[in-house]
C-alpha cells in the first residue's frame, strides 16, 4: 500500500469524523464569544442526534432522500429551543453557567432515553433507511492525486461544515452583529453604554450554539451512526468544546482543532486497513482522540485567552 493510498483512506475519514465536531464547536464559539460558558454542548448535540433520527424516521416514507436533510434542519431548530433553557437560567436568573450546562447534559440524556422507550418501547430507535451517504464531488474528484484524497468517497456534510466555519468567521469578525456579539463578551458595560442590549445578544449567542450543536448531532446520527441510542453521542460534544478552546475561540481555529480531533477519531475506523496501524490494539486507537484532547488542552489552553467577561452574568449599572 502506497503512501497516497494511505492518505486516501485516512483523510476522508478524518474529514467526515470532524464535521459534527466543527458544527458543534462553532456553536460554542457563538455562546462563549457572547460571554456565556456552554458546557452543555454535549447534551445539545445528543438531543440534536435524537431529533434528527426521529424526524428522518417519521418523514422518510414521504420524503425519501430529502428526509435526513429535513431531520438536520429540525434538529437545529429544536437545539436552539433546548439551549433557551440554558439561556434563561444563566442570563435572566444568573445561575452558575457551568452548573446549568451540566444540568443540560443530564436533562438531554434522560429525556432522550425516556422518549425512546415511550415511542419505540426499547432502548434505541430503529435504523433509518434514507441516510446521508458518501459520494464523489463531480469534476473535483477527477483531479489527479488530490481528487482521490479530498473529493472522493466523502460526505457532503463535511464540506458544508467547513463552509459554515468560514461563514461564521465572516459573521463574527466582519459584520456589525459580530462586533456587538464580541463586545458583550469582552466589555458588556461599555457595550451597554453604546446602546447594545447585552442580554439580548447573549440570548442570541446561546441559542445559536444550540442550533449548531443540533446540526452537529444530527449530522453524526444521519451519516455515521444511522440510529440513536443513549451511547450514540459519547464525548463528541466535549471534544467540540475542547476544539473551541484549542482553537482560541476563533471559528477557523476551532475548525482546525476539530479536524485534528477528527483525524484521531478516524484512526480507530481506518486502523485495520493501514499496515502500520494493524499491529496496534484497537482499544488504543479508540481512546486516542480523548487522550489527544487532554494533551492538547494541557499544552495550549494556558496560552489561549478567553473573552474577558466569559462566565460573568451582566447586571446593568453594576461594575
Amino acid at each position: 500500500m502506497s503512501f497516497l493510498d494511505i492518505l486516501a483512506i485516512i483523510i476522508p475519514a478524518a474529514i467526515y469524523s470532524a464535521a459534527p465536531l466543527i458544527l458543534t464547536a462553532l456553536g460554542g464559539v457563538f455562546s462563549e464569544k457572547s460571554g456565556v460558558v456552554n458546557i452543555g454542548l454535549e447534551g445539545l448535540m445528543l438531543f440534536g442526534a435524537f431529533i434528527g433520527i426521529l424526524t428522518t424516521l417519521f418523514t422518510q416514507a414521504a420524503l425519501g432522500d430529502v428526509a435526513p436533510w429535513i431531520g438536520i434542519l429540525i434538529a437545529g431548530v429544536v437545539g436552539g429551543l433546548f439551549a433557551l433553557i440554558h439561556a434563561v437560567a444563566t442570563i435572566s436568573f444568573k445561575a452558575d453557567q457551568t452548573v446549568s450546562g451540566v444540568a443540560i447534559n443530564f436533562l438531554a440524556a434522560g429525556l432522550s432515553v425516556f422518549l425512546i422507550k415511550l415511542i419505540f418501547n426499547k432502548g434505541q430507535t430503529d435504523f433509518i433507511d434514507n441516510r446521508i451517504y458518501k459520494s464523489d464531488i463531480p469534476v473535483l474528484s477527477d483531479i489527479p492525486v488530490l481528487g482521490k484524497i479530498f473529493f472522493s468517497n466523502i460526505y457532503i456534510t463535511s464540506y458544508i461544515a467547513i463552509f459554515l466555519a468560514i461563514v461564521v468567521w465572516y459573521v463574527i469578525y466582519k459584520t456589525p452583529f459580530g462586533l456587538r456579539l464580541r463586545a458583550v463578551g469582552e466589555h458588556p458595560m461599555a457595550a451597554d453604554t453604546m446602546g447594545i442590549k447585552v442580554n439580548r445578544m447573549r440570548y442570541i449567542g446561546v441559542m445559536l450554539s444550540g442550533v449548531f450543536a443540533g446540526f452537529g448531532g444530527a449530522v453524526y446520527a444521519t451519516s455515521i451512526s444511522g440510529n440513536f441510542a443513549a451511547g450514540t453521542i459519547s464525548g463528541q460534544g466535549f471534544m467540540a468544546l475542547a476544539a473551541m478552546i484549542f482553537g482560541k475561540w476563533h471559528p477557523l481555529g476551532a475548525m482546525g482543532a476539530a479536524l485534528f480531533f477528527g483525524l484521531a477519531q478516524s484512526l480507530s475506523i481506518t486502523g485495520e486497513s493501514i499496515p502500520v496501524l494493524q499491529e496496534i490494539p484497537k482499544i488504543y486507537l479508540t481512546i486516542a482522540p480523548y487522550v489527544l484532547t487532554i494533551l492538547a488542552l494541557a499544552g495550549f489552553v494556558g496560552r489561549a485567552e478567553a473573552p474577558k467577561a466569559l462566565g460573568t452574568p451582566y447586571e446593568k449599572g453594576k461594575r
